[in-house]
């Protein structure tokens, strides 16, 4: 039997075999038990009782035990109730199971009670993942099926080999195993995909398994490299992501996907949360959707812009010198000593200042005078600076009336920049 370990076991790895018990998972611990000395590793059992089966299930756990108990194979259990779980979460029992199996996973490997978990799907498990993504309608990733090695230290030593193969080896070497009887049953959609549809295609091509495995590892290459290129055009500053544009729309799909997940969203995205943002890039700037998990998308410039909506801030205090926090920002204003270099910062005549001035957040009708003359609506200039419509609310005014004399972090008006006449001169600057 021709099992892959090369690059996904190391030498003194800890690898936790998941073993239910049946066929598949019996011959991986049974073989990776019998190199494990050869190859520099060690190997350990993991069994998760599902609650799904009721007694049989129980039986299959102790039936476990008792293997790893004869072999001195140390042994991990866990007891889960899918049924629970998928009624609570709107998941059907597979797809329930599925969760908590791979929490259960996770939990070893936080834990530090291996380095890596080995899973028995094969190849013929990968035949039936790729129909099932089929039927689904997908794209290179699920035609890309099953992956020998996950980012989460998960392996598939037995991709390779077929369950034919698999229960011969069992024969041979006389490893012991039980069938769960929900494997026979057609009330799983993998269960009738596998009883019903496989044996129909096979019947018109017989090398339906090699086909789908060269047509899996195709389907990964292509997928890696366009996820590689979408990468590039993802950036993150502060709590948002963007997507530059305009760019290829198998770039954009993936590069959406790859913002979202910045933004904290894992799984719940559907296809209609992509073409909205698709959509969104043909629009004009300024124009935003709401996704999902409060997050907006809008379009700025030559951007696509994921951010978290926030509460917009109204609040107000008069000017005065020294540090303040004003909202989220920390501002200093303070007189300067010296010499000044009036590149490294904003810089104002303290004696231009009115006493009546505040800072505030933008309101309508504010206007701007910007440094060197020329008055106009705040807006128009912050368009003309191309600053984010987003962004706008969040900037930190110097402010008498409807009169912005300074932007802090952007701008100083041109009413209270320094001449030749000043005699105070005060630093406006936002702190890290």
């Amino acid at each position: 039997m021709q099992v892959r370990l090369k690059n996904i076991l190391k030498l003194n790895d800890t690898v936790a075999v998941a073993v239910s018990g049946g066929c598949d998972s019996m011959c991986l611990l049974h073989f990776l038990r019998a190199n494990a000395d050869k190859l520099g590793f060690s190997v350990i059992a993991l069994n998760v009782e599902h609650g799904i089966r009721g007694k049989n299930s129980i039986s299959d756990t102790q039936f476990v035990k008792n293997y790893c108990d004869k072999n001195d194979i140390p042994l991990l259990t866990y007891s889960v109730n899918a049924i629970k779980h998928a009624q609570e979460n709107k998941l059907s029992i597979e797809q329930s199971a599925r969760v908590l199996r791979y929490q259960c996973f996770h939990d070893a490997l936080s834990k530090n009670k291996c380095t890596k978990i080995a899973t028995a799907h094969h190849r013929d498990d990968n035949v039936e993942t790729v129909l099932f993504n089929l039927f689904r309608g997908t794209g290179l990733k699920g035609l890309a099926g099953i992956k020998s090695e996950r980012e989460d230290s998960i392996i598939r030593p037995l991709l390779s080999i077929d369950r034919k193969e698999l229960e011969e080896y069992a024969k041979i070497n006389s490893v012991p195993y039980i069938t769960d009887e929900t494997n026979l049953s057609d009330d799983y959609t993998r269960n009738h995909i596998r009883h019903n549809i496989v044996p129909k295609i096979k019947e018109l091509f017989p090398e339906l398994n090699q086909s789908v495995e060269r047509l899996s590892e195709i389907a990964s290459i292509d997928d890696e490299y366009l996820t590689s290129v979408a990468q590039n055009i993802v950036s993150e500053e502060g709590a948002t992501a963007s997507v530059a544009i305009p760019c290829h729309p198998a770039i954009f799909s993936r590069a959406i996907i790859i913002a979202l997940k910045k933004m904290g969203v894992k799984k719940d995205w559907e296809k209609a949360h992509i073409q909205s943002v698709i959509e969104l890039a043909s629009l004009s700037n300024g124009s935003k959707i709401c996704l999902l998990d409060s997050i907006i998308a809008i379009r700025e410039y030559d951007k696509i812009v994921f951010y978290k909506e926030q509460a917009k801030a109204l609040n107000e205090q008069p000017f005065s010198l020294g540090e303040t926090l004003f909202n989220s920002a920390k501002l200093s204003i303070n007189k300067t000593q010296g010499a000044v270099d009036f590149k490294s910062g904003l810089f104002a005549d303290l004696d231009k200042i009115p006493k009546t001035s505040v800072l505030r957040t933008r309101r309508d009708g504010d206007i701007f005078t910007k440094f060197g003359g020329g008055t106009k609506l705040l807006n128009d200039y912050f368009t003309d600076k191309k600053v984010a419509q987003r962004t706008r609310d969040e900037k930190v005014l110097l402010a008498d009336g409807n009169v912005v004399l300074a932007i802090f972090g952007l701008a100083i008006s041109d009413k209270i920049k320094v001449d030749e006449n000043t005699q105070n001169i005060v630093a406006l600057n936002v702190l890290d």
